[in-house]
């Protein structure tokens, strides 16, 4: 679980919901209709721009988002050197008693042993790359949608409140509550847009970042265990993908 998601999620949930209940009370901000037109309106005119499964599909990645847990890169590279020592002192058919937990890697560490040639191991695992990229960046699109459309459902929303509020001007005293009904649609709509869904889908772009640089990573190394380089060699290539921090810590250890 990623702390920086969920207690900045939390927080900001709680945060309102503080301002909610200590402000009154509370059940004046719940209103059904308003619910219905801000969530079902967005959902629905935001599943009309994709397939349902890319629309259904999004609630995964979310929830990946926020729990996923990159691997260390640093002790990826130690695995592929070690991997790298491994073949240089046994070949190739060495590496297939090698387990690793990342599976990505051990798809690829699979077809090394299995004596596939490195264009063929490039091909297959840059697509595996290429796939997930696309896939999130498709949730992350989804996600940024719902940004967009939940303020202007919320907009539309007030806007009936209201003119179904001017349509029965008779009784003064329900112009009040009438117009805090209508802007109620206003509010659900930017919390939705702004608390939950942009956020949410920032930090899928962050993790698609994350695991495009990690699978490119173990690419490379895999691909310069297949060229023969020296352990050593494949060690400083790996080394560019750190973090000056990370290469730091690397080389002290």
């Amino acid at each position: 679980m990623d702390l920086a998601s969920l207690i900045g999620l939390i927080g900001a949930v709680g945060i309102v919901l503080a301002a909610i209940i200590t402000g009154g009370s509370a059940g004046i901000f719940v209103n059904i209709p308003s619910v219905l037109v801000v969530l079902g309106g967005t959902a629905f005119a935001v599943m009309a721009k994709y397939t349902l499964g890319q629309f259904l599909g999004v609630f995964k990645a979310a929830m990946r988002a926020i729990k996923f847990s990159s691997d260390d890169p640093v002790e990826l590279i130690k695995q592929i050197v070690e991997l790298a020592n491994l073949a240089r002192k046994e070949g190739l058919l060495a590496l297939e008693g090698f387990e690793s937990e990342n599976k990505f890697m051990q798809k690829g560490i699979q077809l090394v042993a299995d004596g596939h040639e490195p264009e063929f191991v490039q091909k297959v695992l840059g697509q595996d790359i290429d796939q997930q990229v696309a896939q999130n960046k498709t949730a992350s699109s989804i996600l940024m949608d719902f940004g967009d459309v939940a303020p202007a459902m919320g907009m539309i929303g007030t806007l009936i409140g209201l003119v179904q509020m001017l349509s029965n001007m008779d009784d003064p005293k329900k112009i009040g509550p009438a117009m805090a009904v209508a802007l109620l649609t206003t509010l659900y709509g930017a919390f939705i847009a702004n608390v939950l869904a942009i956020p949410v889908a920032n930090k899928l772009d962050l993790r698609n970042t994350e695991e495009k640089m990690i699978r490119t990573l173990i690419l490379q190394g895999l691909i310069a265990i297949q060229e023969g380089l020296n352990p050593r060699v494949i060690e400083e290539l790996l080394k560019t993908y750190l973090s000056e921090k990370a290469k730091a810590e690397f080389t002290e250890e």
